[in-house]
């Protein structure tokens, strides 16, 4: 991999990730573009005690543009985007319109392709191993950060979801805190540690390969299944057998694989629904370590992937007691769930 980072007009950071040692990225952002200007803050919630990102400016965010118009395409033709290059195979950089910046935390843009017509699905296994140590690499950097606590990568995928831009991409946030999520599940882990003595992450993972009703596929380095608690129709978690506390901790093993494991996943998922269904809604999010503070060590590296469609043409709504009391419904049994992604598997 050969990184050669850059700055926008208004002075972004971007990131190429090339596969060839001898790729050459020296074109230059031309756009009259003014420094950026944000609102963005993160406000306490005195009853919860949660964190909410008030981010006023993203209601300018470019939202479903024609094709000949996308923002994350190539430069060429005379159209100018935010990616100065004729051609990629991976670029991040700082969102134009973040929900967290400067002392309120980091958003960046991942894009997996130049190709605007493909998902990550499409990747090849060289592809998709890059994302991998883009992410990675992003990972890296931002804890560096002294405003950073913790990383998340993650992908929307499909209009249902809520994406405004079609290309194939991510984001990566840099949060200012602990997320809510991570802080239930290092509070888990710390129980579980004080009742047996032993790892959450490792006796889960355990349980599931024992039982084996719920796997969906197992590689030598990783294990996909669906959670026995699963809160969406079709949910999967993926970890690496060797339990690390966030992506820098991987090793070769595991990173040479995942390509092979994750890009069967997603596959999977666009045939859950048979033949002639729009591609499946979902959200994919690496879950990773905070930086410091007590339970980093403990902490399971793992992705969850799931869509918030669940059966033909019917989407999952976060309604009452979703939305208002955060106990949400399952109508598909995690079993189901686990038995149609084996159906599915590819020949």
């Amino acid at each position: 991999m050969k990184k050669t980072s850059t700055r926008l007009a208004d002075g972004r950071e971007l990131h190429y990730y090339d596969r060839r040692d001898d790729a050459v990225r020296d074109a230059v952002d031309r756009r009259p573009l003014d420094t950026i200007s944000t609102s963005a803050e993160i406000r306490r919630d005195p009853l919860l005690g949660d964190a909410v990102a008030i981010a006023s400016h993203r209601q300018e965010r470019t939202y479903h543009p024609p094709a000949d118009q996308c923002p994350l395409c190539p430069s060429g033709d005379g159209r100018l985007s935010e990616i100065p290059a004729a051609d990629y195979d991976v670029v991040v950089f700082e969102n134009r319109f973040p929900s967290l910046a400067g002392a309120e935390g980091r958003c960046e843009v991942v894009c997996f392709t130049s190709d605007h017509d493909a998902s990550f699905a499409d990747l090849s296994r060289e592809q998709a191993a890059l994302v991998l140590e883009a992410w990675t690499d992003r990972t890296a950097e931002l804890a560096e950060l002294p405003q950073v606590q913790q990383v998340f990568c993650f992908e929307n995928r499909g209009a249902e979801i809520g994406v405004t831009l079609g290309h194939p991409h991510g984001q990566i946030y840099g949060y200012p805190f602990v997320t809510p999520r991570t802080e239930l599940m290092l509070r888990s882990a710390a129980e579980h540690r004080e009742r047996t003595g032993r790892n959450l992450f490792d006796d889960l993972v355990e349980r599931e390969r024992d039982q084996g009703v719920r796997v969906v596929l197992e590689g030598e380095h990783w294990i996909a299944f669906v959670p026995y608690a699963a809160h969406w129709p079709y949910e999967v978690h993926l970890y690496p057998l060797r339990r690390v506390p966030d992506l820098r901790a991987l090793d070769e093993a595991a990173r040479t694989e995942f390509p092979q494991i994750y890009l069967e996943l997603l596959r999977r998922f666009d045939r859950i629904f048979g033949e002639g269904e729009p591609p499946t809604p979902y959200i994919a999010g690496w879950h990773q370590a905070p930086f410091a503070g007590a339970g980093r060590d403990d902490f399971g590296l793992h992705l969850e992937l799931f869509t918030i469609r669940r059966t033909s043409g019917k989407l999952k709504f976060l309604a009452g007691s979703e939305s208002g009391m955060s106990v949400f419904i399952n109508d598909v049994p995690p079993e189901t769930a686990a038995e149609r992604l084996r159906e599915v598997a590819s020949e």
